[in-house]
């Protein structure tokens, strides 16, 4: 388990039977691997991970944890949570990866928007530090990975604009941000509208 993880989990099953969007869960880790957007800092700790929603349900594949310094990703370094509990804090899943430590973010939005299909959770400072209080913004008492930040996210989504901007600044996770679509296409073109706009 890393240490990063702060969720306890269950593996399901060993393997993931089917993932079709791993092709394009590796096109966008390339383009956000490219501008330091995800990757690994300078004391060797990986941050930023993807997530594909799993057709209709509220399962979905997301990046393993330790994954984001990996160039490219195979289907043995995702993870597929087919369950969660935010009381519990706990998560379960399948396959041999483990899930990333922002899990429950990424459970957040997908129970919070119907419409949402995919979600990219990123760091930029200059962009994080802009968009504080001037988009929807976590609580600085929220850390990340954790049932408090699920739950800030579900209360932003109750009480502002996320839904309509597809961003969440998260305040007390430095750098990170989250951004959401139907697809990674607009995720991804949402963080880049917003550094044209801030940056």
């Amino acid at each position: 388990m890393s240490e990063y993880v702060k969720f306890s989990c269950q593996c399901a099953r060993a393997d993931i039977t089917f993932f079709g969007g791993l092709a394009e869960l590796n096109e966008y880790r390339r383009k956000l691997l490219r501008l330091r957007l995800i990757g690994v800092d300078s004391n060797g700790t990986g941050f930023g991970n993807l997530s594909i929603r799993d057709g209709a349900t509220d399962n979905f594949c997301i990046t393993g944890s330790a994954t984001a310094a990996m160039p490219e990703l195979a289907l043995a370094d995702c993870a597929k949570v087919v369950a969660y509990d935010f009381n519990r804090n706990w998560v379960q899943y399948e396959g041999s990866a483990i899930p990333s430590s922002e899990s429950l973010t990424h459970a957040a939005v997908y129970g919070s928007d119907a419409t949402a299909r995919a979600v990219i959770h990123c760091h930029d400072l200059k962009l994080w530090a802009a968009l504080q209080n001037h988009a929807p913004t976590s609580s600085k008492d929220a850390e990340y990975g954790t049932p408090e930040l699920a739950y800030e996210i579900m209360r932003l989504f109750k009480n502002g604009e996320v839904e309509s901007r597809k961003i969440l600044v998260m305040a007390g996770h430095e750098g990170g941000i989250v951004t959401f679509g139907k697809d990674l296409e607009e995720a991804f073109a949402t963080v880049m509208r917003e550094r044209k706009k801030n940056v």
